[in-house]
């Protein structure tokens, strides 16, 4: 998984896991977490089973990061964790390489968590360099891989961190059937491989028919979806249902994410299929 040889490796029972132990071993009275929201749920709701104060920092109106939001709630709230998801869901956005070294520079006290669920269709990746920083953790999942039943995230760091993560996680929390699993995999990555190019490949296709439609707006993503905005997220979701097309609404989980559904990129009769459901939405 080209993790660096002066990096450590800590696994979990999924990313959650992974999420959970951090939140765990960084709390104490007044621990905060930052993150950019919209964004991955279990940040939030891991730093509140854990007592942390949890502080969300809206992303611009185009999804991008807002750095200079981001840089100042750190310098304003000192917290023990920053969550960066590279790329990022439910938007699929990929933050900007620079915005992304300067939330490392100004988390002098933090601990920056680069999430990486869903890098195999990012093309990009921060493992390569997570031994160059002291305040940084590449975390990643095999769910996106195709995997998710077998319950598997990774975390590599310098080993002063994984050794703090490594107290206070369960003794058994990976078990044998997934440890033959995962060995099967690394044999296979090959395949594995080739799924996700299929998958970036598709979603180019997906985006471009999608964005054809009326009263549609696709945004970027690095992802295995695609974020659009439509007239009515409730009745995008109804229609599509009726339909057999499983969509997730995420229109009410952020202000900024008003009207906007989630597609997952499937195989190509997948997609066509989601296209001609999508085309039974009228526009008004």
């Amino acid at each position: 998984m080209r993790v660096p040889a002066a990096c450590d490796v800590l696994l979990g029972n999924g990313s959650d896991e992974l999420i959970s132990i951090m939140s765990v071993a960084c709390s104490k009275p007044g621990a905060k977490v930052v993150a950019p929201v919209p964004g991955f749920v279990m940040y939030e709701i891991s730093a509140k089973f854990a007592h942390l104060e949890f502080i969300g920092v809206p992303l611009k109106a185009d999804f991008t990061l807002d750095a200079d939001a981001l840089v100042a709630a750190i310098g304003e709230h000192a917290p023990a964790l920053v969550y960066p998801a590279y790329p990022n869901n439910p938007t699929g956005t990929l933050y900007d390489d620079a915005d992304m070294e300067r939330v490392i520079a100004a988390a002098k006290r933090s601990l920056v968590v680069i999430d990486e669920a869903y890098q195999p269709f990012a093309g990009k990746s921060w493992m390569p360099r997570a031994a160059d920083f002291d305040n940084v953790v590449v975390m990643r999942t095999v769910s996106k891989l195709g995997l998710a039943g077998i319950r598997l995230g990774y975390m590599a760091a310098r080993p002063e961190w994984i050794m703090q993560f490594d107290k206070v996680r369960p003794p058994y929390n990976i078990n044998v059937l997934t440890q033959a699993t995962a060995d099967f995999l690394l044999d296979h990555l090959d395949v594995l491989d080739a799924q996700a190019a299929d998958l970036r490949a598709q979603r180019a296709v997906l985006a471009r028919e999608v964005a054809a439609l009326p009263g549609m707006t696709v945004f970027p993503s690095a992802g295995n979806f695609l974020l659009v905005r439509v007239q009515d997220a409730a009745v995008a979701f109804e229609t599509l249902l009726t339909s057999r097309v499983l969509i997730k609404n995420v229109g009410k989980m952020h202000p900024l994410l008003a009207d906007c559904v989630r597609l997952t990129v499937g195989t190509a009769e997948e997609n066509a299929h989601m296209i001609a459901a999508l085309k039974k939405l009228a526009p008004h």
